[in-house]
């Protein structure tokens, strides 16, 4: 098949979950079928984006775009008017001209079997033809997002402004997914519920997947009382889980082990987050990394505190694939078809939390247990060939059942 392929980022540095993600899954499908990635690009996009674009795509479209640096002028401005706007800001900003001229000029030029606009954020420069099939690739339920951003606000100023933010994004999410011929989630609770809140006709789900062979365990020394959590750290829901741990989990964890440690690692962190490790020596936010990998083996465990977030946690396979005990709240495993008390350790409410992880860094054999378990449901069930397998064959019935009604 000859697909088209919408984002608004470029791949490189693979350095997130919705770019590994995709990436992984392209790179598996690249030279089964003919990929054009069409895609905005910036101004700082190093030459690696564009050098390396080939170990997933045939054919790299970028389109020039310049994104409002946060708390700048601009981005102010841009949120100010987007107050009287029916669009989500999150959607509004990628809103570009440009993009939906070529997209429409790669359209007419080139025979696609298919159009897949990789998340709602690219959906935004794209009208649909109703002569040629497309798909929507949805990482998450991005209406869930802010919905948990607004529930856990306390800020009344901003609980205000969350909850607009939510009210447009379900609007306008649950519209482009009925626009399109088909919509793939990542989850089966992802699938179940954008089919039942936007009533859709079509819409399908696969696995999560992780590299195997690249997260697996380091042999290194662990250090028995340091805890790591990774992640983008300019995406609100993990600053949100960090500062949550840290307010309400780490001080009562510190009282029964005074030895405990927190590693943030994650690009772009706030100036709130530096300010905390500033004034508490049992955390350190490290920022961008060129390999969490060394970071994560010498833990003693992995926490993902996430209260806020939808679609499922690369972070957690990953973790998982290094063979780390992992404590989790039932948000941050959402998604993820794997079992509390086996897999990994579920908790919710801070003083869960707070019993969780004591009792795994208390008890050795548990921890060893549980890590083991981890690797090995991960190596065999979820290694990013099938995502990509299961993938292809949505896409491939998709234009088959196209092509069967314009044979009718």
């Amino acid at each position: 098949m000859r697909l088209l392929w919408l984002k608004t980022e470029l791949l490189h540095p693979v350095d997130k979950g919705g770019k590994i993600r995709t990436y992984q899954m392209l790179k598996h499908m690249n030279g089964v079928h003919e990929i054009t990635y069409l895609s905005l690009a910036g101004k700082y996009d190093e030459p690696e984006c564009f050098d390396r674009a080939s170990e997933y795509c045939a054919r790299l479209i970028p389109v020039g775009w310049e994104q409002p640096q946060k708390f700048s002028a601009r981005f102010y401005r841009d949120l100010a008017f987007n107050l009287s706007s029916d669009l989500p800001y999150a959607i509004q900003k990628y809103h570009s001209p440009a993009m939906r001229r070529v997209i429409a000029r790669e359209c007419d030029a080139r025979g696609y079997d298919l159009v897949v606009c990789d998340f709602l954020t690219p959906a935004i420069n794209y009208v649909h033809d109703p002569a040629r099939p497309a798909v929507l690739f949805q990482h998450n339920v991005e209406s869930n997002i802010w919905r948990r951003h607004y529930e856990t606000q306390a800020n009344p100023v901003k609980k205000a402004f969350f909850y607009s933010q939510w009210q447009k994004m379900y609007r306008y999410e649950r519209a482009t997914c009925r626009a399109f011929n088909a919509v793939i989630a990542v989850s089966q609770a992802d699938r179940d519920q954008m089919r039942d809140e936007f009533d859709l006709n079509e819409v399908h789900d696969v696995p999560t997947g992780v590299d195997t062979e690249y997260f697996r365990p380091q042999g290194g020394q662990t250090e028995p009382y340091k805890l790591v959590f990774t992640g983008s750290m300019d995406w609100m829901p993990n600053e949100d889980a960090i500062i949550y741990f840290t307010e309400k989990i780490m001080p009562r964890i510190a009282r029964q082990m005074p030895d405990v440690t927190l590693t943030v690692v994650g690009r772009n962190p706030s100036r709130r987050l530096k300010s905390i490790a500033e004034s508490n020596n049992r955390i350190t936010i490290t920022g961008g990394v060129d390999d969490i990998r060394p970071f994560v083996d010498s833990a003693s465990a992995y926490v993902v505190p996430l209260r806020v977030g939808g679609g499922t946690r690369l972070k957690i396979y990953e973790a998982m694939a290094m063979g780390k005990p992992v404590i989790s709240t039932t948000v941050g495993a959402e998604g993820l078809p794997i079992e509390d008390g086996k897999d990994l350790l579920i908790a919710d409410e801070p003083e869960d939390f707070v019993r969780a992880v004591t009792r795994l860094l208390s008890d050795a054999g548990l921890a060893k247990r549980i890590g083991k378990q981890a690797r090995t449901t991960v190596c065999a069930k979820f290694g990013w060939e099938h995502a990509a397998d299961a993938f292809m064959n949505v896409c491939e019935a998709i234009v088959e059942k196209r092509s069967r009604r314009r044979a009718a």
